[in-house]
């Protein structure tokens, strides 16, 4: 799905700048084959950010769930005295591990 997304971009990138008589060429009334090549850019890149969240829904959130998972586990009860602590919240609102 890369591939495809950058290769199309390079090769539209491409015909624009070699060959601005064919990416001229009128297909229909005022559309041009480089709004279209233009306009088809948006079309890949929706296709692939919708198979990105498709992946990481079915394939890696549910591995990160399972981490999370035991490491709540392995967490201590508060009560107990454990040898792990979490990092403490910084200023700033952003926290650091130890």
């Amino acid at each position: 799905m890369t591939a495809l997304a950058v290769g199309g971009f390079l090769v539209y990138v491409l015909l624009s700048s070699f060959t601005p008589a064919l990416m001229n060429t009128s297909l229909v009334g005022h559309l041009t084959l480089g709004l279209a090549l233009g306009l088809g850019q948006f079309v890949v890149m929706a296709l692939v950010a919708r198979r990105h969240l498709v992946h990481m829904r079915t394939r890696i959130d549910p591995i990160a769930r399972g981490f999370r998972t035991q490491a709540h586990k392995q967490q201590p009860d508060p009560g107990e005295q454990g040898t792990w602590q979490a990092a403490p919240f910084r200023s700033g609102g952003q926290h650091t591990w130890r």
